[in-house]
């Protein structure tokens, strides 16, 4: 949610940073003269987005896209299987919805992290020099990508769409981080903390969003009392420009009362699980509920950002998918009731939204954890931590899906063909999004940079 603050209390010099959509002081307007350099440099990018949705806390192989039911008992998924619509591949049972989509999507059943950590690898971590991937995006692409003032990088938590949602758990990592990049490249955190956040002047809160002619009303005001301190005699161009643009697409993106109802409802996955339904023995009740009552508004948000231009949307609620079966987590039986049918329904909305707008080609989703969970149930019903298998799932980006790549052991382990790896998925995610080939000629960008950008092996046999 975008805060707004009081008036131009410093006159010209506060009013130069209105609307800021930048970092340590950058503001809109120096974004868009940073986007008319970046296009004058010959710099261009595919009309192309990624939306990632992080599923914290590490899903479960087999409860998810590898069900092994002719495994042993302890082994094989413990909400048994649904056939999808594609003949031969079945998904664990909790995800019927995606079951029906199978076709517009692809599951990679070797995929492996590399160890058993929470932390929030492959969004921020060693493989991204610690930069959130979209900041890598944004170091090329420019923190805008259009003359709306769009940012380029967007990290959604639940406060975002629920403000009354908790604050977000950073002990495992922070999203926003840019590694060696600058804070100009960090994720815009609508509703959140980041730099950004704390330097946005005119700001725009959630209840004024859904009052547009008020919202108006305010910036009328303002921008008279812009004229009373001379300060819009002194504007450049782009200066003016931003100003223009803060009620273009930005606060139109982050505006649900211009969303068809319908689309809403669909997207919508609260009324799933009321928080009374979700038993309190678990300590972390209420991230299951926050979880359950965010995730498709998230998701709708998601949507709105990459078809008014965002190059890179994090999406990720807070800290579910674990499955110890401890005083924290449930079972994995019931833990895939709270978090697994809320991303069935979340994502399946999603899905279907961008084929319905026809932005399947346009728009690559990417969904996968820190790490997976281990092939054996401990003795109370839970899973733990296993860093050789995680679940992958890919939609979308204009490739052909309804296939399997990979395939895992016989307890769902370890990859049982060549293991795809967090590199293999960077290097997916790169290639969508732009011509590693031009970047490579680029002589601006830091040769780290560069070379994680051109040196990252896409997934094979996704085309």
């Amino acid at each position: 949610m975008l805060a707004v603050r009081g008036g131009l209390s410093s006159g010209r010099r506060d009013f130069l940073r209105v609307g800021g959509l930048g970092l340590g002081g950058l503001g809109l307007a120096d974004l868009l003269e940073f986007k008319a350099r970046a296009s004058e440099n010959g710099i261009s990018l595919k009309d192309k987005a990624v939306v990632f949705l992080f599923m914290h806390g590490g899903p479960p192989q087999t409860e998810t896209f590898d069900p092994k039911m002719d495994a042993p008992d302890n082994v094989r998924s413990q909400v048994g299987e649904i056939k999808t619509n594609v003949p031969g591949i079945s998904y664990g049972s909790t995800l019927e919805r995606l079951a029906g989509h199978a076709e517009k999507i692809t599951v990679v059943r070797s995929f492996t992290t590399g160890n058993g950590n929470h932390d929030i690898k492959p969004i921020v971590g060693n493989t991204s020099h610690g930069a959130n991937i979209g900041s890598l995006y944004s170091r090329v692409a420019g923190p805008n990508r259009n003359d709306t003032g769009m940012p380029t990088n967007v990290a959604l938590f639940p406060r975002a769409v629920v403000p009354e949602s908790q604050e977000r758990n950073t002990n495992f990592g922070k999203f926003i981080s840019t590694g060696s990049l600058g804070q100009s490249y960090a994720p815009f955190v609508p509703g959140g903390d980041g730099n950004l956040q704390r330097d946005m002047v005119l700001s725009i809160p959630q209840g004024r969003l859904s009052d547009r002619r008020g919202l108006l009303n305010s910036v009328d005001n303002l921008k008279r009392r812009v004229d009373k301190n001379g300060a819009i005699e002194g504007m450049n161009g782009f200066q003016e420009q931003a100003f223009d643009t803060i009620m273009g697409g930005v606060a139109d993106a982050f505006d649900f009362s211009t969303e068809d109802p319908r689309v809403i409802e669909r997207y919508d996955t609260a009324p799933l699980m009321p928080y009374s339904s979700i038993r309190r023995v678990w300590n972390n009740h209420k991230n299951y509920r926050d979880h359950v009552n965010s995730l498709g508004k998230l998701m709708l948000m998601a949507r709105r950002l990459v078809e008014r231009g965002c190059g890179f949307v994090t999406v990720t609620t807070n800290f579910v998918w674990d499955f110890h079966a401890d005083k924290n987590n449930a079972t994995v039986t019931e833990g895939m009731q709270y978090v697994g049918r809320p991303f069935d329904h979340a994502v399946s909305a999603f899905i279907e939204d961008i084929h319905n707008r026809g932005l399947q080609d346009k728009v690559l989703l990417v969904c996968c954890g820190e790490m997976g969970r281990t092939p054996k149930l401990n003795n109370r019903g839970g899973r733990d931590h296993w860093g050789k298998l995680a679940p992958l799932m890919l939609s979308g980006g204009g490739f052909n899906h309804g296939q399997v790549i990979g395939e895992s052991t016989r307890d769902g382990g370890e990859p049982n063909s060549d293991p795809v790896t967090m590199n293999n998925l960077l290097g997916t995610v790169m290639n969508t999004l732009m011509d590693v080939g031009e970047v490579r000629l680029m002589e601006n960008i830091p040769r780290k940079v560069k070379s994680l950008i051109t040196d990252s092996e896409p997934i094979k046999n996704l085309s």
